[in-house]
């Protein structure tokens, strides 16, 4: 069994011990550029040359796994992208950070993201004329990398009246209230769900070891054939493990029907805040509701060992159906809202929602090793929903 998670005592005190992630940044960032580029307040830094990167980033309230070093390492270790994380030490006491990877591709050109392959990565700050002075060094980090856009996912950082390219729903749970309480704020539907899984001895297993990502991939793949998109390369699940869940910043739950499983999800963690990250099932063991079952089992699993929040990660507005799944377990919905600025037309530009696509039909069609390569051979290209023209992120594939 994992052990409880640390509750990190800085969580109280907002963004005060931050500034030590910014002790002696190197001078040559990822990105190949240097501080003295930027006034004296503000540089570029690199979590992946810090040691006590994490520690310090859990010391501010905002802060989620996706700002860890871990997280950056699995981006940077997988396909390459390069940290430009942006510091700033305030004249008043007290720092802020923006993360942002350059994600450099022949096919789909240089650009800067915060962050690839994530749902939401708001700057870490302490007030909103701290995130507001980032815009422009935005600009100017970009122009001097040759960006071809900038996509922003978090609310704050673009200036007021910018459009958003894309919306997504957010749902997050409240973990603090009791277990009755919780199972109380659960759908009708919800429930009748778990019921029924639990009359069919579906069995929940908590595991942090390669085997069970390894188990998890195949029906990854599957589901991902299914919904007609190419899965992420297995090496991104193994830097997962080898970061975070070895570390014990994430697990992966299991749901078991007799010798089988039958779903199975990745789950990240960084001080009391978990995530949902990655789900999977067999089609053909749907009707016993195991994916519900192993919902509720984590909700209770997190709130048990003193986790305050669960991100269900981002749903596509076209999504009803996955929206009805996830609002049945009675989290919060918020919009949250990515932005995309062109720095070739110097503005802010919208995308369309590529949630279905006549593509999906076509990889439907293709054997998974086929399938598999195709995956592996596109994903260093891109970095996010908006850019990837037949899918949304993987975690919107719980089945329902």
């Amino acid at each position: 069994m994992i052990s409880k998670p640390s509750t990190h005592r800085g969580v109280a005190e907002g963004g005060r011990n931050i500034k030590a992630c910014f002790h002696s940044p190197s001078s040559q960032s990822a990105a190949g550029s240097t501080r003295d580029e930027f006034p004296s307040r503000e540089f570029l830094v690199d979590p992946l040359a810090n040691s006590t990167w994490d520690a310090q980033v859990a010391s501010h309230p905002g802060a989620t796994v996706f700002h860890s070093a871990a997280w950056a390492r699995v981006l940077h270790e997988t396909y390459g992208h390069r940290p430009s994380y942006l510091g700033r030490h305030e004249a008043g006491g007290g720092s802020s950070l923006l993360p942002i990877m350059e994600v450099d591709s022949p096919a789909t050109g240089r650009r800067g993201v915060t962050l690839p392959f994530t749902d939401s990565c708001p700057p870490l700050a302490n007030s909103g004329n701290q995130v507001a002075q980032y815009w422009e060094r935005v600009l100017a980090l970009g122009r001097q990398r040759d960006w071809k856009y900038f996509e922003c996912r978090g609310p704050n950082l673009a200036p007021a009246g910018a459009r958003p390219a894309l919306t997504f729903y957010g749902h997050e749970l409240d973990l603090t209230p009791s277990e009755d309480q919780l199972f109380a704020g659960l759908g009708a539907g919800v429930r009748r769900a778990i019921r029924k899984a639990q009359a069919r001895s579906i069995e929940i297993e908590i595991k942090h070891d390669l085997a069970s990502v390894e188990t998890y991939y195949a029906l990854h793949c599957q589901t991902r054939r299914r919904h007609g998109v190419p899965p992420q390369p297995f090496r991104f699940f193994a830097s997962i493990h080898r970061h975070l869940l070895a570390r014990g910043l994430g697990w992966v739950i299991q749901a078991r029907w007799r010798e089988r499983i039958v779903a199975s999800a990745i789950f990240l963690q960084f001080g009391r805040r978990a995530n949902y990250k990655y789900g999977a099932s067999d089609k053909d063991f749907q009707s016993l509701r195991p994916s519900t079952l192993l919902m509720w089992e984590a909700i209770k699993w997190h709130a048990a060992r003193g986790f305050d929040s669960l991100h269900f990660g981002r749903t596509s507005l076209a999504n009803e159906g996955l929206r009805r799944f996830k609002l049945g377990f009675g989290p919060r919905e918020a919009r949250l809202e990515n932005f995309r600025y062109d720095f070739r037309r110097q503005e802010f530009v919208t995308t369309r929602d590529r949630a279905h696509s006549p593509l999906n039909s076509v990889f439907r069609r293709l054997p998974l090793p086929l399938l598999r390569a195709v995956g592996k051979a596109l994903y260093p290209h891109l970095s996010c929903v908006i850019c990837f023209p037949f899918t949304q992120p993987a975690q919107s594939l719980l089945p329902l």
